[in-house]
């Protein structure tokens, strides 16, 4: 959401009367409590006011004539609409603190010795998803350092494990699948070959180079170690070069389904979570934009049809520039005051990390 339209969100909540504003954001409360419509004589309980269930039901009428409340059934009480849920977000929502338990669990994972980038990264979406209880997500950074090495390990008949140092010291694994009948000394072969040509060049610049040179001087290498290069570059270059998404914690979206058609809404998220390239497309969103976004529903085309929300804030390496974002998926109703802060902080240290 762009700064224009948090003023927006921010003035029409102002212009709502102290009344109103607390009746919606009751509603609110209690539908990421329970996902449950709420009617007038509930609210009438929980507010602190005197207010009786009729002039609670007047406000609730006023308060659906601008869009921001609903009524899913004849005689029903009230949902927040999307509108509503921005507005509550923009306008009414007290965001939390992190408790120092917390703060400890994060630094902990994301912090623990002997780990690769990658490595880290998945645990950050890991442990950013179990306090969240919603489906973390991170997009790696983009490898564009310069490269200092790079090296082909044999893992048996099939598998290779391709280790690249950048020269700003990250180190990144990845297994690759290679020919069941590739001698162990071709794998050398391609190490010394590749480490020779990448040298002081990011992985894109590398490829476009070698790729030339096969084209050229293909009687430079044999066959299989062709081979090896084609399928260790693919790897990491591909069509999908703008960096690498990791998703944990799906099965969280599972543990509070409250209807059927809450079931079918995560199904369908999962559908739009296995294309990867819709969910890079949407994270790139992030990067012109400063601190959390938050994303409620059709604000997105990816889950216009999902009833969901996310919650992403990018992070930078130690040249400020943003190198990927991390976040988390849930339904409408997650609990934006608790996952905000968790966002936000988990960024911070990867950034750290990173830099």
């Amino acid at each position: 959401m762009s700064t224009r339209d948090t003023l927006k969100n921010s003035t029409a909540v102002a212009e709502l009367n102290q009344r109103s504003r607390e009746i919606l954001r009751h509603v609110v409360d209690a539908y990421v409590q329970t996902g449950e419509p709420v009617g007038s004589r509930t609210l009438s309980k929980r507010l602190q006011t005197s207010l009786s269930p009729a002039t609670i039901r007047n406000v609730l009428a006023d308060l659906e004539d601008l869009g921001l409340l609903y009524a899913p059934h004849t005689s029903a009480g009230r949902l927040p609409t999307e509108l509503g849920l921005r507005m509550f977000v923009s306008g009414l929502l007290e965001i939390g603190s992190l408790t120092d338990e917390e703060r400890a669990r994060i630094d902990l994972q994301c912090r623990a010795s002997n780990k690769s980038m990658e490595d880290v990264l998945a645990e950050a979406t890991h442990t950013l998803s179990g306090l969240s209880l919603c489906a973390g997500l991170v997009m790696a950074p983009k490898t564009e350092s310069p490269l200092k090495h790079i090296e082909f390990v044999n893992l048996g008949p099939g598998r290779a494990l391709v280790v690249i140092v950048t020269q700003n010291g990250v180190v990144e694994n990845r297994v690759v699948e290679v020919p069941h009948d590739l001698p162990p000394n071709v794998l050398v072969e391609a190490s010394n070959f590749l480490s020779a040509r990448m040298t002081n060049r990011t992985l894109e610049e590398a490829r476009e180079a070698i790729l030339k040179e096969l084209e050229s001087h293909k009687h430079a290498l044999d066959e299989l170690t062709s081979k090896v290069i084609a399928a260790g570059l693919g790897t990491w270059t591909g069509s999908e070069a703008d960096g690498a998404l990791i998703v944990r914690g799906q099965s969280h979206l599972l543990s509070d389904v409250t209807a059927l058609e809450d079931l079918e809404r995560i199904r369908h998220l999962f559908d739009m979570l296995e294309t990867r390239e819709q969910m890079l497309r949407l994270l790139d969103l992030v990067g012109a934009a400063e601190g959390v976004q938050i994303f409620i529903g059709s604000e997105n085309d990816l889950f216009t049809a999902a009833g969901c929300s996310m919650i992403v804030s990018p992070f930078r390496n130690g040249r400020e520039e943003i190198v990927g974002a991390i976040g988390v998926v849930g339904p409408t109703r997650i609990n934006y005051a608790r996952i905000i802060p968790l966002v936000d902080y988990t960024a911070k240290v990867v950034g750290r990390l990173i830099g």
